[in-house]
C-alpha cells in the first residue's frame, strides 16, 4: 500500500485543502513517518476549556482550536504561544489551511478566515446555523455546510458568498472538493453530489441513517460512513450503490484511503480496512471503546486516537503499539518527522516522542 493519489485528487495544488484534514490518507499536509510508541513529552500546553478538533501544522506553527472560542498559534519547538484569536462562540471545527491562511467553523454561524502569521481576522462569512464541519478550499473557492441545512460557496479571498443550496437536514461533515463536484453527506441520510461551480444537486443517494462522515473520493468512487452502520461505496458521476459494508455500530469517522485500501472507524469499537473496490475485508482490529476519529496513514503504518493513541500495522492490523493517553485523546493526530502532536477533550496539547 502506498500514498500515491489517484483519480481528480492530482490536480489539487498546494493552496486547496479539499478534505478534512487536506486529503485522503487525512494527514492534515504533512507525511507521517513509521514511528516507535513516544515515551516522552517535548512539551505540553493547557488551553484550558476542551478541544473537539484535530490540531493543523503549518511550518513550525500549530493551530488548535477549543471550545471556549479560541483559535491558538503554538511554536512547534517550544509550545509557547504566538497568538491567539477570539471568536465569538465555540470552535467545534477542525481548522483548515490555504497557504497562509487558517480557516474554521464557529457556533456563531460563521467561518473565519485568519492570517497564520499575526492572528488577525482577514474575513467571516455568516449562515443562520453552527458550523462543526471544516472548510475547504479547491481553486480559490471555499466550501462548507451549516447547520441550518445548506452548502455554501465563498470566495477565498474576501468571503463573499457564490451560492448556497440547501440539502434535507443538517450539514455536520466536512465536502470532498473535486474539480468540478463537491461531495457531502447530510443528515437527512442522503450522499449529495452538487456541481461545484452552479451548487446545482447532481445525484442524492439515500442512506439508512443520517451521515456526520466525511465522504472521500478514490478515482470515480466515493467512500462514505453512516449512522446506519453501514460503509457506502458509490458511483461518483450517478450516485449508484456499488457495494456497502456493514460494521456494528454507526460511523460518524470519515474514510481514510492509500492505495487500494479504505481505513474506516466505527462506534463498535473497531477499525476496518476494506478494498476501495470490491469492499471486501482486509482486516479489523479493536481502536478502542469506540472510534469516531479519523485514522492517518503513516508509511506502512495507520495511526488512530481512541482513548490513548494507537499504531496498526497497515498490512496485517497488528497493534504495534498503544500509548495510554487517557479517554479524553480523541482527535486525530499531526505526525512530522519523529514528532506526534496530539490534542485530548481535556484542553492539553502535547508534543510526543
Amino acid at each position: 500500500m502506498t500514498g500515491k493519489r489517484v483519480g481528480p485528487e492530482a490536480a489539487v495544488d498546494e493552496h486547496d485543502w479539499v478534505t478534512l484534514l487536506k486529503d485522503n490518507a487525512r494527514s492534515g499536509g504533512q507525511s507521517a513517518p513509521a514511528l516507535p510508541s513516544p515515551t516522552k513529552a517535548l512539551w505540553q500546553a493547557r488551553v484550558g476549556r476542551s478541544i473537539r478538533s484535530a490540531p493543523v501544522l503549518r511550518q513550525n506553527t500549530l493551530y488548535v482550536a477549543t471550545t471556549d472560542g479560541c483559535l491558538h498559534a503554538f511554536q512547534v519547538e517550544n509550545g509557547r504561544e504566538r497568538w491567539k484569536y477570539q471568536a465569538a462562540d465555540q470552535i467545534h471545527s477542525t481548522p483548515a489551511l490555504s497557504g497562509n491562511t487558517v480557516l474554521f467553523g464557529c457556533d456563531d454561524g460563521k467561518v473565519y478566515a485568519i492570517n497564520g502569521d499575526t492572528g488577525a481576522k482577514v474575513w467571516d462569512s455568516a449562515t443562520q446555523g453552527a458550523i462543526w464541519a471544516s472548510p475547504v478550499v479547491r481553486q480559490g473557492v471555499v466550501f462548507f455546510g451549516s447547520s441550518d441545512g445548506h452548502v455554501y460557496s465563498a470566495d477565498a479571498r474576501n468571503g463573499n458568498q457564490h451560492w448556497k443550496v440547501q440539502l434535507g437536514g443538517r450539514v455536520v461533515a466536512t465536502p470532498y472538493a473535486a474539480e468540478k463536484k463537491l461531495y457531502i453527506g447530510c443528515g437527512d441520510g442522503h450522499v449529495h453530489c452538487l456541481d461545484s461551480a452552479a451548487g446545482k444537486i447532481l445525484w442524492s443517494t439515500m442512506t439508512g441513517n443520517g451521515i456526520d462522515s466525511s465522504p472521500a473520493l478514490v478515482g470515480d468512487t466515493v467512500l462514505a460512513g453512516s449512522e446506519d452502520f453501514f460503509v457506502y461505496a458509490l458511483d461518483a458521476n450517478s450516485g449508484t450503490v456499488r457495494w456497502k459494508y456493514e460494521t456494528g455500530l454507526g460511523i460518524s469517522a470519515p474514510p481514510a484511503v492509500s492505495g487500494d485500501t479504505a481505513v474506516i472507524g466505527s462506534k463498535d469499537g473497531f477499525l476496518y480496512t476494506l478494498e476501495t473496490g470490491t469492499g471486501k475485508l482486509r482486516w479489523k482490529a479493536r481502536g478502542g471503546e469506540v472510534v469516531t476519529s479519523p485514522a492517518v496513514f503513516g508509511d506502512s503504518v495507520i495511526y488512530i486516537q481512541s482513548w490513548g493513541l494507537h499504531a496498526f500495522e497497515a498490512s496485517t492490523g497488528k497493534m504495534l503499539w498503544r500509548a495510554a493517553l487517557g479517554p479524553g485523546v480523541q482527535n486525530a493526530p499531526v505526525i512530522v518527522g519523529k514528532t506526534i502532536y496530539v490534542t485530548s477533550h481535556d484542553g492539553d496539547v502535547y508534543a510526543l516522542q
